[in-house]
C-alpha cells in the first residue's frame, strides 16, 4: 500500500483541543415537524404518476442478470429489450418489505449510526476528481490529498461518515485504486465508509476490507451492515450494467443501498420540479424493488438529488430554491414509503465564496428540515462536485455544527429562565457579572470555529481575515492534531495480505 496511509503523530481534537472548537461527537436527531410542501393530494398525484409511469413506459435495466431476477420475480421484461415494466400493485408490495430503520456498524463501535426516523448524519464530500486549497490551486486529485481529507473526516466529531472518496486519487492505477482507498478507510479513520457500485468486483472486494476492518466473520457482517453504497439510475429511466452489479451484492450481503436518481430538470427529467419528482420517484420505486427481489428486508435508503440545469448553459445548478424545494418534497416521498432518507449538501460555485456558503445554507436547510437520515456532500463540495476544497470542508463543519447545535433540545426551566439572576441585575443593568452568567461562562453559547466576532476595530487589528483565511488555517491545524485511531496489529496484518494479494492479482480487470 502507498506509505500515505501512515500515522501521523499529535492530539486528539476535541472541543477546544489543539484550538479547534468542536462540538462533541454525538448522535444528532431533529426534534422539529418536517417543512412538507406538499398537499396530501399532491403527494397522491406524484405518487400514482410514478406509478403509470412504470406500468406504461417502464424502466431499462442494462444488465441479463438483473432482468432475469425482474422476469423470475414478476416484473413484465419486454421480449427482446432491456426494458421492463411494473404492475403498480406489484411495486408496493416489493418495496413494503424495506426497514424503515437500521444501523451501520463502524469498526468503532462508538462511531455506529442509526438511520431512519428522526436521525441525521453528516458525510464528507465524495467523488470529486479535482482538489483545492488556497496555497496550491486546484488540481487534480492525488492519495496524499486523499488521506488529508480522511484524516480531517476523522478528525472532526461532526463528521460522522464518509460518503466516498472526498477526492479521487487519480495518480493510483484505477485497477487496484479501490483496493489502496479502501485500505486508507480501514486504517485512517475508524467511522462508516462508502463502496463505490462500479461492477461486482469491486464491491466484493469491498465487503472483505471491511469485515477485515471489523474483525468479523462473514456471517455477522450479513447481520450487521457495515458499508454503504450509492447507486445512481442514469435518468432519464435507466440502471447501468456496473452499477446493478454493485447493487446486487450489497443486496446479497445485507449491505446499505442508497438509491438515487440523477434527475437534473431540464436535462435528465422534465423541466418542473413535479415532472422531475415524478421521474425521480419511479426510478427509485424500480430499483428499489431489485433490491428486495435479491434479498427481501435489505436495508435500502431513498435518496433525492432533483436540481435544475442554468437552461443558458446547461449547467447543474445546486443550492437553489428549485433544489432546496425538492430536497423537502423528496423527504415526504420517503416518508411516505417508510423509507429512510438521503440528501446533500451542493453548491455550484466556483470559488469558496458567500456564493458557495448561501447555496450550501440553502441545501443544508433542504436536507435537515426534509428529515434527510443521510446528507452526503456534507464538507467540501465544490464546482458541482467537480472540486473538493480544503477550505470549503472547513466552512462546511462550520455550518454543520451549527446545525447540530440549532438541532439540540431548547431547555426551559427555573435555572434556565433565571428568574434570581434577573431580579440580582434588575431595570438598567447588564449580565456579564452575575453569577448566572458567570457558571455558564464555558458552555452558554455556540463555540465558532470559522465565524469571527470580534468587532470592527479589533479584526483590522488582527489583519481583517476572511473566512476562507481561517479556514486555509485551520484545515492545517486539524492535520498537526490528528491522531492514527488504534488498530489490532492482526487486524493489520491480515488487510495488508488480502490488499497486497488482489493488487498482485490485477485488480480489476
Amino acid at each position: 500500500m502507498p506509505r500515505e496511509g501512515s500515522s501521523r503523530a499529535g492530539r486528539r481534537a476535541s472541543r477546544g483541543g489543539g484550538g479547534l472548537h468542536q462540538v462533541p461527537w454525538r448522535a444528532v436527531t431533529n426534534p422539529y415537524h418536517p417543512i412538507e410542501v406538499l398537499s396530501e393530494d399532491q403527494l397522491r398525484m406524484i405518487h400514482l404518476a410514478s406509478l403509470r409511469i412504470l406500468a406504461e413506459i417502464g424502466m431499462d435495466f442494462l444488465h441479463p442478470e438483473a432482468l432475469a431476477i425482474l422476469a423470475e420475480g414478476g416484473g413484465q421484461v419486454e421480449m427482446g429489450t432491456q426494458r421492463v415494466r411494473f404492475d403498480p400493485e406489484w411495486v408496493m408490495g416489493k418495496v413494503a418489505t424495506v426497514p424503515s430503520s437500521f444501523t451501520l456498524h463502524a469498526r468503532n463501535p462508538e462511531h455506529n449510526l442509526s438511520f431512519g426516523g428522526n436521525h441525521v448524519n453528516f458525510a464528507t464530500v465524495g467523488s470529486a476528481p479535482y482538489s483545492s486549497d488556497a496555497d496550491r490551486g486546484r488540481r487534480t486529485g492525488t492519495f496524499e490529498d486523499y488521506c488529508n481529507f480522511l484524516r480531517l473526516g476523522q478528525t472532526f466529531n461532526i463528521i460522522h461518515m464518509f460518503g466516498g472518496y472526498p477526492v479521487e486519487p487519480i495518480d493510483l492505477p484505477p485497477a487496484t485504486r479501490h483496493l489502496d482507498c479502501l485500505a486508507a478507510f480501514v486504517t485512517l479513520t475508524d467511522k462508516v465508509f462508502h463502496a463505490y457500485s462500479l461492477g461486482r468486483q469491486r464491491i466484493l472486494d469491498a465487503l472483505e476490507i471491511v469485515r477485515i476492518g471489523r474483525g468479523i466473520s462473514r456471517e455477522q457482517l450479513a447481520m450487521e451492515p457495515s458499508m454503504f453504497t450509492v447507486v445512481n439510475t442514469s435518468s432519464p429511466l435507466r440502471l447501468d450494467g456496473p452499477m446493478i452489479e454493485g447493487l446486487i451484492e450489497m443486496a446479497r450481503m445485507g449491505q446499505v443501498v442508497v438509491l438515487t436518481p440523477f434527475t437534473l430538470a431540464g436535462a435528465m427529467a422534465p423541466t418542473t420540479i413535479a415532472g422531475a419528482l415524478a421521474q425521480q420517484n419511479a426510478e427509485a420505486l424500480a430499483s428499489i424493488a431489485l433490491v428486495q427481489l435479491v434479498k427481501p428486508g435489505a436495508p435500502v435508503m431513498y435518496g433525492g438529488f432533483t436540481s435544475n440545469v442554468d437552461m443558458k448553459s446547461g449547467a447543474p445548478a445546486f443550492g437553489t430554491p428549485e433544489y432546496t424545494r425538492a430536497a423537502l418534497a423528496g423527504g415526504q416521498l420517503a416518508r411516505h414509503y417508510g423509507f429512510p432518507y438521503r440528501s446533500s449538501n451542493a453548491c455550484a460555485a466556483n470559488a469558496v465564496d458567500a456564493q458557495a456558503a448561501y447555496e450550501a445554507e440553502m441545501s443544508l436547510w433542504g436536507a435537515v428540515m426534509g428529515h434527510a437520515n443521510l446528507i452526503m456532500h456534507g464538507a467540501g463540495w465544490m464546482e458541482g462536485g467537480l472540486v473538493a476544497s480544503f477550505e470549503k470542508f472547513i466552512i462546511d463543519v462550520e455550518m454543520c455544527q451549527m446545525m447540530s447545535e440549532f438541532l439540540q433540545p431548547l431547555q426551559v426551566d427555573d435555572a434556565e429562565i433565571g428568574l434570581e439572576a434577573i431580579r440580582e441585575v434588575g431595570p438598567g443593568g447588564h449580565f456579564f457579572g452575575a453569577a448566572h452568567t458567570l457558571e455558564r461562562y464555558e458552555s452558554a453559547f455556540y463555540s465558532p470555529l470559522v465565524s469571527d466576532w470580534r468587532n470592527h476595530e479589533t479584526w483590522q487589528e488582527a489583519g481583517a481575515p476572511r473566512a476562507d483565511q481561517h479556514a486555509n488555517r485551520i484545515w492545517k491545524q486539524a492535520l498537526e492534531v490528528y491522531e492514527e485511531p488504534p488498530l489490532d496489529q492482526a487486524v493489520r496484518e491480515e488487510l495488508e495480505e488480502f490488499v497486497g494479494k488482489r493488487i498482485d492479482e490485477g485488480g480489476v480487470g
